[in-house]
């Protein structure tokens, strides 16, 4: 069953096309990924799901059915912008929030999550008091407090520490595990490409992708070398058949094009360096995002 469904739908702003005759299904139980440039519409569509904005044309519809005018009472929401009431005590922002969406066992839950993001030690203290990364911590406890059906995140990493973003990925396998389905927006590609499901990528409105990482790796072929030298990005100079080099420093992404062998390349590169490493694959979704977003930018030999 799809838990979400957009059927051809379009959002404007004066003389801009902010989401342009979307169609996109979320499966229930799934981690779905959105993707795309700033101001490319993700956080648009986000919000006319939530209610936030209503599409001008097309059909949105949550658990079967259309839920405009509708208390989402079944849907936790944790926006770009944060904000808490910063006066207010800790445990009393999450009890308020869990109230507000019919949460039940509240004072259990609010125990249980405090402790699992090491906020306990904060229960009495203001808001205001915490540090960035704690009011984000806190906020997302806020939105899941009543263990929604529908976990809806747009940027939920962003200014989390390498811990805390590592607490947040178990707890969202967890929540999924549990029955929920998220949905959560973000610029690291990394983390979409290890933690969901199916990826959704928009640009200037548009659907560009939608599918599993596998489908979408094979849309694009092995055409993917990594590779590690002793002479580094020094090696892979004057080569011919390469279209693309991108070079991370210890390790080197060639896109290659059509006509090129690989086996020709790595023979070349043998012949200026020792080679560490040499992999053949697919393009990496980060790798796959610049092709798609960055098509005008002229590349060059080293991005």
């Amino acid at each position: 069953m799809d838990i979400i469904e957009l059927r051809q739908v379009t959002k404007n702003f004066g003389s801009l096309t902010a989401v342009d005759d979307l169609d996109l299904k979320v499966p229930m139980g799934t981690i779905y990924g959105f993707i795309g440039p700033n101001g490319s519409g993700k956080t648009t569509t986000i919000r006319m799901i939530m209610n936030i904005l209503y599409p001008d044309q097309g059909t949105i519809l949550l658990f079967g059915t259309r839920q405009r005018n509708q208390r989402l009472d079944h849907v936790g929401y944790l926006p770009e912008e944060r904000g808490l009431y910063k006066k207010m005590k800790v445990y009393d922002v999450l009890k308020f929030h869990g109230e507000l969406k019919n949460g039940k066992n509240l004072k259990q839950e609010i125990t249980y999550w405090l402790r699992k993001f090491d906020l306990t030690a904060w229960t009495d203290k203001k808001v205001e008091a915490l540090s960035k990364g704690m009011a984000q911590k806190l906020q997302f406890i806020a939105t899941v407090i009543d263990r929604p059906q529908v976990i809806i995140l747009d940027e939920p990493f962003s200014g989390l520490d390498p811990v805390n973003s590592e607490i947040l990925r178990e707890t969202l396998l967890e929540l999924q595990k549990s029955g929920a389905t998220i949905i959560f927006s973000t610029h690291d590609m990394n983390m979409a490409e290890k933690m969901c499901d199916y990826i959704f990528m928009i640009h200037k409105g548009k659907k560009v992708l939608d599918g599993t990482l596998n489908d979408i790796q094979n849309q694009y072929g092995s055409d993917t070398i990594r590779i590690q030298t002793e002479l580094g990005a020094g090696a892979l100079e004057e080569l011919k058949g390469i279209e693309k080099i991108s070079d991370f420093g210890q390790v080197q992404e060639i896109r290659l094009n059509t006509q090129a062998d690989s086996q020709t390349i790595l023979a070349e590169i043998m012949k200026k360096s020792r080679v560490l490493r040499f992999e053949i694959t697919r393009p990496s979704l980060h790798d796959i995002f610049i092709r798609i977003a960055a098509p005008e930018r002229k590349e060059d030999n080293h991005a």
